[in-house]
């Protein structure tokens, strides 16, 4: 359907979905820390499947990834002037609003690299959204808060892929200044923009291969330690690339899923870094079809980082299909729920110009 007509809906229930994937692989730290899918299968069938979960804390609270999403969210829907006009900049709202959000109640730490790059962030100077390349700084922290990038102003017409490009890669690269890190919000961001343009999972991955040289002449035109860019850069677009064929292996069972997962991983933790994260969302997302029961069996309940997987897919899932395939205990007692539609409702209105 066109973003017009039901974008707001769309952007709810992608926001709200996301959230929902969060929640569900996360389990309060029980099921996002477990290595065994098949093992979180198993829990999940003694509680009653996916139908007799009520997503609400305190059993299931949100994690760091939609307190961040939802920053992003909310920091995309403020206005920019001065200093602030760069779009990637944007992301200084976010750690305020990140740690106000996170101060509200107990959660576990959020990923290491999100404190030390935001810690580096200069408010009000210039280029003070800037900190230096980080080797190291490969992680999903960047890809599982960028699908809303590409539900705003604008990004979503085809003739605004630079912006798209230059906010997701600024505002990945705030915390992750390695390109697997920021290329990882990029995809993220192309795959919302591609959603909410209804174009389906199985063009995502040939779009993604054409964005990438752009994104790399980006990279190159802001003169930022490039040498350092382009040795990581080259590597990361292959296994970026690695997510792309439209061929989809069966993988039909949890202890399949979590071998395969493993493979494309760095560090051997599935789902953990820029690359890996939206690979397994959209292996998922091209298996499940319209069926939310199995988009969460393969990007939600898998062993390792599953709740970035979850968030993600999630997240892209509900952009397609919305709320009606889904059972409503995920999704009406989640926390941060009114947050969360205001901010797709804002977001739409960017977008869309009402």
């Amino acid at each position: 359907s066109h973003p017009h007509s039901s974008g707001i809906l769309q952007g709810e229930a992608a926001l709200l979905l996301a959230a929902a994937g969060d929640a569900l692989g996360f389990r309060a730290g029980l099921w996002e820390y477990c290595t065994a899918g098949a093992r979180i299968h198993r829990e999940l069938r003694a509680l009653g499947g996916l139908g007799s979960i009520e997503l609400r804390p305190p059993e299931w609270p949100l994690s760091d990834d939609t307190v961040l999403h939802l920053a992003t969210a909310e920091g995309l829907n403020r206005p920019q002037t001065g200093t602030q006009q760069h779009p990637g900049y944007v992301w200084g709202a976010v750690g305020r609003c990140g740690a106000k959000l996170w101060g509200q109640r107990p959660l576990p730490s959020p990923p290491p690299l999100c404190p030390t790059g935001t810690s580096q962030l200069r408010p009000g100077e210039p280029q003070g959204y800037r900190i230096p390349f980080n080797p190291t700084g490969t992680g999903c922290g960047a890809a599982m808060r960028s699908l809303a990038i590409g539900l705003r102003s604008g990004y979503p017409r085809p003739e605004e892929l630079p912006m798209l490009i230059r906010v997701s890669i600024e505002s990945g690269r705030m915390t992750h200044h390695h390109p697997t890190g920021y290329l990882g919000a990029l995809a993220v961001a192309l795959f919302g923009a591609l959603g909410v343009r209804g174009e389906p999972p199985e063009v995502w991955g040939a779009e993604l291969l054409r964005v990438l040289p752009q994104a790399w002449e980006y990279v190159e035109g802001e003169r930022v330690a490039v040498e350092d860019n382009a040795a990581a850069y080259l590597e990361s677009r292959g296994l970026l690339g690695g997510g792309s064929a439209p061929q989809v292996p069966s993988l039909p069972t949890p202890e399949e899923r979590d071998a395969e997962y493993v493979r494309w991983a760095l560090g051997g933790w599935a789902g953990r870094s820029g690359h890996d994260a939206p690979m397994v969302a959209l292996e998922a997302l091209l298996a499940a079809g319209d069926s939310w029961e199995e988009l969460c069996a393969r990007a939600v309940l898998h062993g390792g980082d599953n709740d970035s997987t979850g968030t993600i897919a999630a997240g892209c899932w509900g952009l397609r299909w919305g709320l009606q395939r889904v059972p409503p205990g995920m999704h009406r007692h989640l926390e941060y729920r009114q947050r969360l539609c205001d901010a797709a409702q804002r977001l739409h209105a960017l977008a869309w110009g009402h």
